[in-house]
């Protein structure tokens, strides 16, 4: 990622936002709201006949313009089989990618609603039916500029990450790697036969949206290829009676749709370790945006590492027990 579009990427204006954003003849009128996010820059804009979109400026260095492309193909896949998402609309000149000085961006419709505090019974059976259709849609075509969910990636290459940023402290490197490695060598066997398709990646209540119309599935910029659980264990919650009951109420509605590999559920403790993993290697992926240093400002403290070292070996004594 050239040093020239990372400093252009920190320090996107009002100004150069709305000059990029022109669709269908239309400009914007000025009138903006900054959204949260931090992997990306994304913005609420009026445009000229009073409706309003969402632009989506992404972070360089991160996805290649294929990747990106497979996350529009997966949304515009979903959209024709009337699955309530936010496909990108389409830019001047007939593409869903747009560029301004070498930021990619996309854009996409504004979607009124509120974010589900939490659900009920009959709205999680309606999340696992949603969540159904969207698996069985994405089992029509690979998306091959992603990523896949497995140890490799999200352990060893994570770790491989955190160490040549050398921030683990002498006090807890060597526990740390020991742990990760362990963590690698008890979950790979549990993915050997395990079938890998398109998923959203990162589906949590923060994610969805409730409408009149039903529940909207938003921000699918982590989506990935692998096991179908990954979407369904977030919104499990605990591993005590009431996340169960979560858990069965979810797969009750989405077997009404497609099947589940029940022995699957095998994958959450470790796929549940493999995100603490790769949430510490985001953090150092990302620290030189200012904005990081703000929104996280005990990162890499001694306490902090103390913390996730602790959170971690529990993690893997409750995978000792399962392998």
């Amino acid at each position: 990622m050239s040093e020239n579009l990372t400093e252009f990427f920190y320090a996107l204006t009002p100004e150069r936002v709305l000059d990029a954003v022109e669709l269908e003849g239309q400009r914007c009128t000025g009138r903006f709201i900054v959204l949260n996010s931090y992997e990306n820059r994304v913005y609420q804009l009026e445009l000229e006949d009073g409706s309003f979109v969402v632009a989506k400026f992404y972070r360089p260095g991160r996805w290649d313009d294929e990747a990106i492309l497979d996350e529009h193909r997966f949304l515009l896949d979903l959209q024709e089989r009337e699955i309530l998402v936010t496909p990108p609309r389409l830019l001047k000149g007939g593409a869903t990618l747009g560029e301004v000085e070498g930021i990619r961006y996309s854009v996409c419709d504004r979607v009124g609603g509120r974010a589900p505090e939490e659900m009920d019974d009959e709205q999680l059976r309606g999340f696992g039916r949603s969540l159904a259709r969207i698996h069985a849609v994405g089992r029509l075509r690979e998306a091959d500029a992603r990523i896949d969910l497995d140890p490799d990636i999200l352990l060893a290459d994570n770790l491989d990450t955190l160490l040549d940023h050398d921030l683990l402290p002498d006090s807890v490197a060597s526990a740390y790697e020991d742990a990760v490695w362990e963590l690698h060598e008890r979950s790979t066997p549990l993915f050997d036969e395990v079938e890998f398709q398109r998923i959203h990646g990162d589906c949590h209540l923060g994610n969805l949206l409730r409408t009149p119309v039903g529940l909207v599935f938003l921000d699918f910029d982590d989506m990935a290829m692998g096991p179908v659980v990954q979407d369904l264990w977030l919104m499990i919650g605990s591993r005590d009676a009431w996340g169960e009951r979560r858990r069965d109420l979810i797969l009750e509605g989405y077997e009404l749709m497609v099947p589940f590999e029940r022995w699957t559920l095998a994958l959450v403790e470790p796929l549940r370790a493999m995100r603490m993993v790769h949430y510490t290697a985001w953090l150092a992926r990302r620290w030189e945006d200012p904005a990081f240093k703000l929104g996280f400002p005990d990162f890499g403290t001694e306490a902090w590492w103390n913390r996730a070292l602790r959170d971690l070996l529990e993690q893997l004594e409750r995978l000792r027990e399962l392998t």
